[in-house]
């Protein structure tokens, strides 16, 4: 089901860089970052330890948040997965806004994926320095509802750039609906970056032959992101289409989460950086 969304947080921020000056540099800065909802965990058994945070507030969780805003500064397009809309658990946060906020992004947009109320508000979300020309919100399909990705189109025209943000399932079944359901949006687009917690491996990536037909990807040093603490798989991606070409590709340090967070340093051609100079704010 494809709903239309919108976006969030249009205000600028004070000191927030103008679109127009921020596309002088012909590349963007990427970031894509599994949160856990601010939760601190550097060992397995913080996972039954801690598992009380997942429904109540903790008051460490804000100050963790702050710090994490003091890193997302550094970058112009922010991923994120399980995040809260602002619950009982954030302390009635909104964690998406928040960072918004703290990282002086001027746009923002959350997708709320699993309702629980006053409990929790498992989201997605999105932070952006350029103004998007339009935003979409996925529910992807699966057994359990409360998987999306969210679509953010800058420019128009055959030569915009589209970024999805994406959290997929746990269970292989799952992920292969929902690599499908992708791949027919991505298959007639030109540029295109996928980027979010993915939950599979490169390898398996690559073994879904309509994914990767639509969206061929380069051949890029997997970059393992999970358990933070001492990391083992590549579950968090930052996709590409053969149009881009990463300038490069990072792990950051421990950022509280269980996963670590990936950054790309993404030159645009010149036709997509004509194509978003178009249509942004001067």
């Amino acid at each position: 089901m494809l709903e239309h969304g919108h976006t969030g947080g249009l205000t600028r921020s004070p000191g927030a860089l103008p679109s127009s000056a921020l596309l002088e540099r012909g590349h963007l800065r990427l970031l894509t970052f599994n949160l856990q909802v601010g939760i601190q965990t550097s060992a397995y058994h913080h996972y039954l330890t801690r598992s009380w945070q997942h429904v109540l507030p903790n008051p460490q969780r804000i100050k963790r948040l702050a710090l994490v805003g003091s890193v997302l500064e550094q970058f112009d397009v922010v991923g994120l997965q399980e995040v809260d809309g602002g619950s009982f658990r954030s302390s009635r946060v909104n964690q998406v806004e928040y960072l918004a906020a703290q990282a002086k992004f001027p746009h923002y947009f959350q997708q709320l994926n699993r309702n629980l109320g006053q409990f929790a508000q498992h989201s997605n979300g999105l932070l952006s320095r350029l103004t998007p020309s339009h935003i979409e919100e996925h529910r992807l399909p699966g057994m359990l509802p409360g998987r999306g990705a969210i679509h953010v189109r800058y420019g128009e025209g055959p030569d915009a750039l589209h970024i999805f943000v994406a959290h997929l399932a746990l269970s292989h079944r799952g992920r292969v609906r929902q690599l499908d359901y992708l791949s027919d949006i991505i298959e007639p687009l030109r540029h295109v970056v996928v980027m979010g917690d993915l939950n599979c491996t490169p390898d398996q990536l690559h073994a879904h032959e309509r994914f990767s037909t639509s969206l061929p990807l380069h051949p890029v040093k997997p970059l393992l992101s999970y358990p933070s603490w001492q990391p083992r798989r590549a579950l968090d991606h930052i996709l590409l289409s053969q149009t881009l070409e990463a300038a490069e590709v990072r792990v950051l340090d421990h950022l509280f989460s269980d996963h670590l967070p990936i950054a790309v340093d993404l030159p645009l051609p010149a036709a997509c950086l004509s194509s978003i100079s178009a249509n942004v704010e001067q």
